[in-house]
């Protein structure tokens, strides 16, 4: 939640529709409880009496009435520079909520077919975020909504100011009081439920190891870099494209002066119906949201054909498994904080391979990673 401001305001009398409400059992059929009882084994409702419970609540009803905004004020066209700086502060009772730069990020909902009334109703108040047990060392805190579509995060003040792009927002300054920050987004493990093994990987040794859950056990355990060991990657095909857009995705980053990223993993067993070429794949392309402005451009933009299912943009499809691909966690820059552990963990790791370097040799080891990992 961010600071009081003197940015946009919009004081917002209570209503029942951003209330932090349960959905009542009458709305529910037996047959679709028990189904979605099963979809998160592994996962835990963030009910009332859990510590969590007040903030999730809090932030359900705050995106709620920030989408709100977004849906009463659709986007024109793409987004100006004011755009991205912009933080809008909606006064709720008890508590503030501010968004940045909405207006970029509605619109950037909207070019890839996102719904903002489906975005609403997955973050809102329809039913308790989801926690999972976590195997990151930072402090943060993970959610997911309700339908696992989408993925919350808590952030830093480090954080914030690299996605305002080194600024601090007039907004996020300072004041009295607790605050906490967070970003929203779409789940790479979605849809989960016949998803086997979740992978974090960022090309390294050091701190990569998860001690897998007992065997039988329900937990949802996202696994590591050394857990991945003897395992391959069988895009056949699809892996010149995976390959390339790597190169791209890193490339990027790297001129961003970012580091510590990581690249997401799940595995899918595909049913016998789902295999072959062309069994579930639709003819539209995945291209950037600017558009190309000319054949080389077009040739540069990494187009492929998507898979006919959800989340589509995050999916690539081998000769027998299904793969959910992303990479993640785009705030952390090289600087002098970042230097200094890179320093020290050399003296403290001789030998080993670590997640703290430069943007360059982080992104070329992930990228050799993946080639190394892939047929």
């Amino acid at each position: 939640m961010a600071a009081p401001s003197p940015g946009p305001r919009e004081v917002l009398a209570p209503s029942p529709e951003a209330g932090c409400r349960a959905v009542t059992s009458s709305r529910r059929g037996l047959l679709w409880r028990l189904r979605d009882k099963q979809s998160r084994l592994g996962l835990f409702e963030i009910s009332p009496g859990h510590e969590l419970h007040g903030m999730t609540c809090m932030m359900q009803a705050g995106l709620w009435a920030a989408t709100q905004v977004s849906m009463d004020h659709p986007p024109t066209g793409p987004p100006s520079r004011d755009d991205f700086s912009e933080v809008l502060t909606q006064v709720h009772e008890g508590f503030e909520l501010g968004t940045l730069a909405g207006p970029a990020f509605a619109w950037l909902r909207r070019s890839l077919g996102l719904a903002e009334e489906d975005y609403q109703a997955a973050l809102g108040p329809g039913g308790p975020y989801l926690q999972f047990l976590s195997t990151s060392k930072s402090k943060a805190s993970f959610f997911l909504s309700h339908d696992q579509r989408f993925f919350l995060k808590t952030q830093g003040r480090r954080e914030v100011q690299r996605a305002a792009g080194g600024r601090q927002p007039a907004s996020l300054t300072p004041c009295p009081g607790p605050q906490t920050y967070f970003i929203v987004m779409q789940s790479v493990f979605y849809p989960a439920s016949r998803i086997s093994e979740r992978y974090d990987i960022k090309g390294c040794e050091v701190s990569r190891w998860v001690d897998p859950a007992p065997e039988g056990s329900p937990l949802v355990l996202v696994l590591k870099d050394l857990n991945f060991q003897g395992k391959t990657i069988n895009l056949g095909p699809q892996r010149s494209w995976f390959l390339r857009q790597m190169e791209l995705d890193t490339t990027f980053l790297r001129e961003l002066n970012v580091l510590d990223y990581s690249l997401l993993i799940a595995f899918q067993c595909l049913h016998e119906d789902e295999r072959g070429p062309g069994s579930s794949l639709i003819f539209r392309t995945a291209r950037s949201v600017q558009g190309a402005q000319s054949p080389e451009e077009s040739t540069a933009q990494n187009r492929r054909l998507l898979p006919d299912a959800p989340n589509a943009l995050h999916i690539l499809d081998g000769p027998e498994q299904r793969y959910f691909l992303g990479v993640v966690d785009l705030a952390t820059v090289y600087g002098l904080r970042k230097r200094l552990e890179h320093l020290w963990k050399t003296l403290r790791y001789p030998g080993r391979t670590f997640s703290t370097v430069s943007p360059a040799r982080y992104a070329r080891r992930l990228c050799q990673w993946v080639e190394a990992h892939t047929e």
